[in-house]
């Protein structure tokens, strides 16, 4: 995986291979931030990285400029890996380890984005429930959207709040908003 624009760019980060992750490709993560990029500033932008795996989402949001991100994983050596990393390359990234659903229970954070790149494998009704709590606990800021990562095998355009959907190769993003 690399770093694709701005601080850093061009810099490709090595994950230990004992990782359980599926990394977003590099592919698919320009063409995300790409949309991004027409309805946001990465400076000012508060980004909270569900199933952050290697860290790959919210090391490309630091290298933007963005200084409030929180990265959630359950798997321990994930995390360490992102905060290794995240001091590594001086970007402000607070890791927790924490399991993605009780996190979003309790959670009292206001974010502009939340991104979620669950296993691939996980049930409909847990992606679900994530878009649920997201906007049950009201997580989002004014213009905030949250964007689901997943298999081009899995529908969610049936969720409430769902905008719309853009699939690059076997990935697909999802975007919910208010």
């Amino acid at each position: 995986m690399r770093i694709i624009s701005g601080k850093h760019r061009g810099r490709r980060i090595i994950a230990p291979s004992k990782l359980p992750v599926r990394p977003t490709t590099d592919q698919a993560k320009e063409a995300l931030f790409n949309i991004l990029n027409n309805s946001y500033h990465f400076e000012n932008l508060s980004v909270l990285d569900l199933f952050s795996g290697t860290g790959n989402i919210s090391f490309e949001f630091a290298a933007r400029g963005s200084e409030n991100i929180t990265a959630v994983d359950a798997n321990f050596d994930c995390v360490k890996f992102i905060k290794k990393t995240a001091e590594e390359l001086e970007f402000p990234i607070t890791t927790i380890k924490s399991d993605v659903f009780k996190y979003l229970q309790k959670a009292p954070v206001k974010s502009d984005i939340i991104f979620a790149d669950p296993p691939y494998n996980l049930a409909k009704e847990k992606f679900a429930e994530i878009a649920s709590l997201v906007f049950e606990k009201q997580m989002l800021c004014e213009q905030g959207v949250l964007i689901l990562e997943h298999s081009k095998h899995m529908e969610l355009d049936d969720l409430p709040y769902f905008r719309e959907s853009r699939r690059y190769g076997s990935s697909v993003f999802s975007f919910f908003e208010n």
